[in-house]
């Protein structure tokens, strides 16, 4: 069932404070947007890691959040995200992908930079965004990678940690796609003053409430935005929405040095990250903290 399928059956006056509801919503967001967008250009050229430095990294997880909070997209986490290690180490969070919501959600929750295509730096006004938010981009040509890789690279040896995500493209949220062991190169090489790889958290992200109801497989395709779908087309009718929610998985880190090849962390993040989003979709009770033997080879040190 695609949104704009969810508001056919409801009465010609709930679907009225529907359109209202979307509208001031979109309004504003745009005026909220364009005031972060100034706020974020200023902060940027701030040097250093602390003060008015560390304002450019707090700022977007404060933007993000509140752009959660104006569209009423309530979100629960279990868990608790990875730090940068006392020996340098960042983290690199792997998160299946279902909707352009998910950038909401991750960038609230997580002190992290995203990766994503190239081609999002070139959409209106969303390239600017990202480009304020300090996105890293990807352009996933072979003659280009061993450059891009290096450039990710530099921005974990400078503190910043990274949000990727390794389906290579979103779906529509009924299951997690494969994972692409390429995008877990960057977990191979070591960095940080301790020259060793970064952490490797596993992300499980459902949108599991619509209208404060468990959100079921009829009206899944309410959140996901994938294939040829088009953003506007998306976004109104789930602007109409009400009480909606999402949850949050954070699983038990993994060491790459503890896997016997890139597969193998590629096979595991995998493993934890569909599980993890299958509980969550069928609304069963998760347990915050993880066992480690669960993942196999996953440790902290």
């Amino acid at each position: 069932m695609l949104p704009a399928d969810v508001l056919a059956p409801l009465p010609p006056r709930w679907r009225v404070f529907g359109v209202i509801r979307a509208v001031r919503r979109l309004v504003v967001v745009a005026i909220w947007t364009v005031m972060a967008m100034a706020i974020q250009a200023i902060l940027l050229p701030i040097p250093g890691r602390t003060g008015l430095g560390a304002a450019k990294r707090a700022f977007p997880r404060f933007y993000w959040g509140s752009l959660c909070w104006l569209i009423g997209l309530k979100v629960r986490t279990i868990g608790a995200p990875a730090h940068r290690t006392a020996d340098g180490r960042p983290v690199i969070y792997v998160c299946n992908h279902t909707s352009w919501l998910d950038v909401l959600v991750l960038g609230a929750q997580l002190d992290a930079c995203f990766i994503a295509k190239s081609e999002v730096g070139t959409w209106p006004l969303i390239g600017w965004i990202a480009r304020l938010g300090r996105t890293a981009f990807t352009s996933r040509q072979r003659t280009r990678t061993a450059g891009e890789r290096d450039a990710m690279r530099e921005r974990l040896d400078s503190g910043d940690s990274l949000i990727l995500f390794p389906e290579g493209t979103s779906s529509d949220g009924s299951r997690v796609m494969p994972f692409r062991s390429a995008f877990l190169s960057l977990a191979e090489a070591p960095t940080g003053a301790a020259n060793r790889p970064p952490l490797v958290q596993p992300v499980s992200l459902v949108f599991d409430r619509l209208a404060g109801m468990p959100v079921g497989r009829s009206n899944r395709l309410v959140f996901a935005w994938y294939g040829d779908m088009n953003l506007a087309s998306h976004a109104w009718p789930l602007l109409q929405m009400t009480d909606m929610g999402a949850t949050m998985l954070l699983h038990t880190p993994m060491n790459p040095e503890a896997f016997a090849s890139r597969k193998a962390l590629t096979a595991a993040t995998y493993r934890a990250v569909a599980d993890g989003a299958a509980t969550l979709r069928q609304n069963r009770p998760v347990s915050e903290a993880r066992p480690e033997a669960e993942f196999g080879e996953a440790a902290y040190a």
